[in-house]
């Protein structure tokens, strides 16, 4: 072990430890509890000063001011979805009752690392440098009245859905979004659905967008500015010209080998360089919680305490609706509402803008929310009704109240606030109980169900929330083990009435592997569910391998091309491994072609069938599966012609030789650095990949990509295996690495692991992390 110094640091109590690991993960040791968050916001600027002062810029609005009139667009959208309430009654609403002090304390940390790098530029990361800004300080209120690093739900499938029913019908929309349980979406009377603009969304899209750099957009000019504020399919900012998921499970200690509870937990975002996700332990009398959290936010979200486990995955809660109001034809400021008129609420603000004037912009907002689109020409505007903008609703904020329940009945009582996201939350514990509780601000719709939008005109307003301990839970079933996937979860049978959760769930094909796995054996293992966590079996690939069996039943010896892969395919395990000939051949058929032209199929009109894409797999597998309904009228060439046309993209694209075809040659990860995307150096010294990687959106091993070159795109980047009450068995990855420091050991070193499913020690006890240590860091306070 090596001490990298000593740090004052005004407002400690006393002297705090940063043990940093082996692995890059930091151990902080304090002698109270605020320090401890003092030393995780200094801890978090250490690691990630770039990454967490773009995140505050972004969700602020203020990138312009750095980079110029390219991001002005980005910066209105931004402030347009900031948190505008009562900032007493926001600090009230969450469960801890020490939450603004806490976010004090960690904000205190963040800049007085700020000012230490401040002194001395030369230890600005090279961001910094490379784009000749600086970072900020910070205040309390940063960390949550930014909302829109969030994941919400169903307002884009509402307008999408509005828009396919207006050219066609509810039966064509199930191509791109099934609904589950069954309903025919209600259109709402005095909506005409052909009035709905496919920009009426832009502005939420841009808010939550990424930051982005590139030549073109740094030199942007003034009069130009409008141009950068359309994300492409990507969710990335680009000059104007969905498949986030989870898993979890808690196993009781009756079905694992060592008679001990196993929590996993796996959360799926866009990966990122350095990585949206921050593994730290925090030890403090009355605090000792290890896991992974946003490094620009204190505590956990995942992890354990010593006593409790907990994990989450999002539960596709219905949180938001998108509300079309009518505006006065003579006066664009009023919309209709009630029997009269009601002004819009227009918030004025100044955005700084590098190497030019400031410039002035106007925020409309209507009773429902933020005014996402103006439609001039029909009178119309678009509002976001959402939970982001109700107290209490930082994004995972209310964690802070769960890291330091010690048994089921506290953990439930600080859900009780959950807001933002809703969540599946997995619990496990010492004594050998485990649970599953749903959770979420959850907003009353009497009169509608959520599925297009409404008009705004008070016919449908929320009639507040539902209570939070309405949601469904499981305490200790019989088969050992809760789990969830993002899928339909909502007990069978039940009648649910007006009480609208939501209609749109993830594909279940992942939440059926997993219960497959989970309900085989009782004597489950920390590698076991390691090795479920990255699963590569494919239940769609198996499906659709089935159907061609269906009418192709033993491979010929002919040399079509649909018979070489029919060959290739036969025989097929359903296994997406990145060194699978077999894996590659059915998901490029999948994805690239068959997917497709099942699409144009069933729609040819030019304004829907874009709208459709990629397309919903359950409704396509069940549209060409013989045992669901009758088989289309030339189902069987369809397959056979798109089978032979991947059989010659990959014999392009991977050579003539099956034999050396690979799955993980196609697909693959890669980690890119946004700045790094500005000159070669920078790419090659701050990227990191491509790795071949296996699995599919449609595996336990979530590694959703983009056909365009097949980039795995969203996936878990940080997985976590706890084995609940021998904490030092525990594991956890995080890809690429804890560093955001392009010069740090730990900027990508986990990055091949991950790939490889691979694992390193997450270690609690002082004895084992003390063995791990190879860095100390100690802050005083300043005299």
């Amino acid at each position: 072990m090596h001490s990298a110094g000593v740090h004052e640091v005004a407002g400690l109590a006393g002297p705090v430890d940063i043990l940093i690991d082996t692995w890059g993960i930091s151990h902080i040791r304090a002698q109270h509890v605020r320090d401890a968050f003092v030393a995780q916001g200094f801890n978090a600027a250490r690691d990630r000063l770039w990454q967490i002062d773009l995140w505050r810029k972004r969700g602020l609005g203020l990138l312009s001011a750095d980079f110029g009139p390219g991001y002005l667009e980005q910066d209105r959208a931004a402030r347009l979805f900031l948190y505008r309430g009562d900032m007493q009654a926001e600090w009230q609403a969450y469960t801890h009752p020490e939450s603004r002090e806490i976010a004090q304390a960690f904000v205190d940390g963040i800049n007085a690392y700020v000012d230490y790098v401040l002194q001395d530029p030369q230890r600005l990361p090279p961001e910094f440098h490379r784009l000749n800004t600086r970072p900020q300080h910070w205040q309390a209120d940063d960390v949550v009245r930014i909302r829109s690093h969030s994941l919400m739900r169903n307002a884009d499938f509402e307008l999408k859905r509005g828009l396919v029913m207006a050219a066609a019908d509810a039966q064509t929309d199930l191509l791109r979004r099934s609904i589950e349980p069954a309903r025919a979406p209600q259109v709402t009377p005095g909506l005409d659905l052909s009035s709905l603009d496919e920009l009426a969304l832009d502005a939420l899209k841009l808010a939550c967008a990424p930051v982005t750099f590139s030549a073109e957009r740094l030199a942007c000019r003034p009069e130009d500015a409008w141009r950068w504020r359309k994300p492409d399919v990507n969710g990335e900012v680009c000059l104007d010209m969905d498949a986030e998921g989870s898993n979890n499970w808690a196993i009781a200690p009756t079905h694992t080998a060592t008679g001990r509870p196993i929590l996993a937990s796996d959360p799926h975002r866009a990966y990122s360089m350095p990585s949206l996700r921050y593994l730290v332990h925090l030890q403090a009398p009355g605090l000792d919680v290890a896991g992974a959290g946003e490094p620009a936010q204190p505590g956990i979200c995942i992890g354990h305490n010593g006593t409790i486990a907990f994990g989450l995955t999002l539960l596709m809660m219905d949180q938001e609706d998108l509300v079309v109001v009518t505006l006065h034809p003579d006066d664009p400021s009023r919309y209709r509402y009630g029997d009269g008129w009601e002004s819009l609420r227009v918030e004025r603000e100044v955005i700084a803008v590098k190497g030019q004037a400031d410039v002035d912009v106007e925020l409309c907002y209507t009773r429902h929310g933020p005014v996402t689109w103006i439609d001039t020409d029909r009178h119309l505007a678009y509002a976001l009704r959402t939970v982001w903008t109700e107290p209490g609703s930082a994004p995972y904020y209310n964690s802070l109240g769960i890291m330091t329940a010690t048994d089921l009945a506290q953990y439930r009582q600080a859900l009780k606030n959950w807001s933002v996201p809703a969540v599946n939350h997995v619990y496990a514990d010492t004594s050998g109980h485990i649970a599953w509780v749903a959770a979420g601000k959850w907003p009353r719709r009497r009169h509608w169900d959520g599925l297009l939008p409404v008009p705004g005109d008070g016919r449908y307003e929320w009639e507040g929330f539902w209570p939070g301990d309405g949601l469904p839970s499981l305490q200790d079933p019989p088969c050992g083990y809760v789990a969830s996937a993002n899928e339909n979860k909502l007990p069978a049978g039940e009648d649910w009435g007006d009480r609208h959760v939501s209609y749109e769930w993830a594909d279940p094909s992942r939440a059926a592997r997993i219960d497959t796995v989970l309900s085989a054996s009782t004597a489950h293992t920390v590698q076991g569910s390691m090795d479920l966590q990255c699963d590569t079996l494919s239940l769609p690939a198996q499906r659709l391998c089935k159907v061609l069996a269906s009418f192709m039943p033993q491979p010929s010896s002919g040399q079509d091309e649909a018979d070489l892969g029919w060959r290739l395919l036969h025989a097929w395990s359903g296994h997406l491994d990145p060194d699978s000939a077999a894996a590659a051949l059915c998901e490029v058929w999948w994805a690239k072609f068959l997917r497709p032209a099942l699409l144009d199929h069933f729609s040819n009109d030019p304004v829907v069938r874009p709208l459709l894409e990629p397309g919903d797999v359950t409704t396509l597998l069940d549209l060409i599966d013989p045992a669901q309904s009758n088989a289309f009228t030339g189902r069987n060439a369809l397959m056979r012609d798109t089978l032979a046309r991947a059989y010659a993209f990959c014999v392009r694209e991977l050579g003539p030789r099956v034999q050396g075809w690979a799955w993980g040659a196609l697909h693959h990860g890669f980690f890119e650095h946004a700045v790094g995307r500005l000159d070669p150096q920078a790419q090659r010294l701050w990227n990191a990949g491509p790795y071949p990687v296996g699995g599919s959106p449609y595996t336990v091993m979530n590694t959703s990509y983009r056909m365009s070159d097949f980039r795995a795109t969203i996936g878990a980047s940080v997985r976590l295996v706890m084995d609940v009450g021998a904490w030092d068995g525990s594991v956890a990855i995080n890809a690429p690495g804890q560093s955001g420091d392009p010069a740090s050991p730990h900027y990508a070193d986990m990055a091949s692991s991950w790939c490889r499913g691979r694992y390193v020690p997450l270690l609690y006890s002082r004895e084992a992390v003390d063995a791990a240590v190879r860095r100390r860091i100690e802050l005083v306070p300043a005299v």
